[in-house]
């Protein structure tokens, strides 16, 4: 199908402009004023912004954690963040201990294939390294297109690996043009801490919190960044919170060394205030933890001064029930909330709309960077001919207000619940079709496709 978006205001990170974009098949064919093209279907983005599809390189769809799993699957998580502007999402596989990385993979393929509607690719958790691991780490990037490696420093006996071993795997990784993404919080520190507050009989919400100070960030975001320059692996913090762990980061950069930095929507917006409610705090027991205002002003700032390059969400949402079955003790919250949706008009709203980042700045932490960092660029996060015909036409003045009512999130409750935002996604196009027009998700399950990727072309 030939599809011609005219007239709209092209946003990529690096550029600005009133252009016509042609799409035929899967790919953007031309970008230009006045094209003379005779389309299929021709767009009106006039007054509207373009700009490449969104990219999520954090979500939890259907993931296993704490006796549950989390309430969005492939098809109705993808389906959602498609509403909101993101057309790729990448996963998480999580390595059982004592099993292979290739059973895993075989595990989230059958969760995503004839399921996903957006794109999709995978980052594989290293839960048990050893020798027979390593080779498949190997096998991953060079057969599988799976370059990145997640990591945990906390959540010791399920998913945690130890220094040692993370610098074994930094090795291999490195060897073989990956990437190692890490989990950054002190999980011992963290444990001791949740063992004294529930022998006090404190269980509410807010010592989820209280559990995790910025401290246990802070550290072992320092010595991820550490081991890093020991091996000399590219590495990505995920979901950073707080002004020490980007003081650790800052502190890297004056021996000339790059850390990758993703911070969450929530982090960016949402503070610890939240958990001084009574159990409704348990909406927001993530971790690490809601930080506080002045750690909304440092990510933001790590943003513009190029610390922090990508916001994802770390989307992993629970039904109401499920969350209670925390209702006695914080520490049996699941951990996650429902964000996939929003991340884009979010970030445009109380971004790009209160002076804090600009628009070029809005594309490179929502897409572009992303698609560098886990090698899907210049095929992704771009407008640009021979570039995926991932689109989003985006009405920069429409009001609306987030709820539960109206979300397509497969979650029973909003982590925004009454949040006024102007700025919305008003057509979205996946690899040339229209994916979302009129608010109707026009593709089905299926639709979606595993993208492999390759090294990445940001620098290290």
């Amino acid at each position: 199908m030939s599809i011609l978006i005219k007239g709209g205001r092209v946003v990529t990170a690096e550029s600005d402009y009133v252009a016509d974009v042609y799409v035929e098949g899967e790919k953007i064919v031309a970008i230009g004023s006045n094209l003379p093209y005779t389309a299929e279907r021709v767009i009106d983005a006039s007054g509207k912004l373009v700009f490449p599809g969104g990219i999520d390189p954090h979500v939890h769809l259907d993931m296993p954690f704490m006796g549950t799993f989390s309430s969005d699957d492939y098809e109705t998580g993808t389906r959602a963040a498609m509403h909101g502007g993101t057309t790729m999402v990448i996963d998480f596989i999580l390595q059982t201990q004592g099993d292979t990385l290739r059973n895993a993979l075989t595990t989230w393929q059958a969760k995503s294939r004839g399921k996903a509607i957006g794109d999709y690719s995978y980052h594989m958790a290293v839960t048990d390294f050893n020798d027979d691991v390593a080779k498949e780490v190997v096998e991953m990037i060079t057969q599988e297109g799976i370059t990145s490696f997640k990591t945990f420093m906390a959540y010791k006996g399920a998913l945690m690996i130890d220094d040692g071993q993370m610098v074994q795997l930094m090795k291999v990784v490195k060897e073989n043009g990956g990437l190692v993404t890490v989990h950054a919080t002190n999980g011992d520190m963290i444990d001791s801490l949740i063992a004294k507050n529930q022998a006090l009989g404190n269980r509410a919400p807010i010592y989820h919190y209280l559990s995790q100070p910025e401290v246990t960030e802070a550290e072992a975001s320092g010595r991820f960044a550490d081991m890093l320059h020991y091996t000399g692996c590219p590495g990505y913090i995920v979901h950073m919170t707080c002004e020490g762990a980007l003081n650790a980061v800052r502190k890297a950069t004056s021996r000339n060394q790059k850390v990758f930095v993703e911070t969450c929507t929530q982090y960016l917006v949402l503070d610890a205030s939240l958990y001084e409610q009574d159990f409704d705090g348990a909406k927001w027991v993530m971790s690490p933890p809601l930080r506080e205002k002045k750690d909304q002003a440092a990510l933001w700032s790590g943003i513009n001064q190029g610390l922090v390059q990508v916001v994802g969400t770390d989307h992993c949402p629970f039904m109401w029930d499920q969350k209670k079955m925390g209702m006695d003790d914080f520490a049996k919250i699941p951990n996650g909330h429902p964000a996939i949706e929003h991340r884009m008009e979010l970030l445009f709203s109380e971004g790009v709309n209160k002076g804090r980042i600009t628009l070029n700045k809005f594309v490179e932490v929502s897409s572009t960077n992303a698609a560098k960092i886990f090698g899907m660029y210049p095929r992704k996060g771009v407008i640009a001919i021979g570039a995926d015909a991932d689109l989003v036409v985006f009405d920069p003045e429409k009001e609306h207000t987030i709820s539960v009512d109206s979300h397509h999130m497969n979650v029973d409750y909003s982590a925004y619940e009454g949040w006024k935002l102007k700025g919305k996604t008003e057509t979205v196009l996946l690899r040339g079709q229209v994916a979302i027009e009129n608010e109707q998700c026009h593709l089905k399950a299926g639709s979606g496709q595993f993208i492999p990727r390759g090294k990445t072309s940001l620098t290290v």
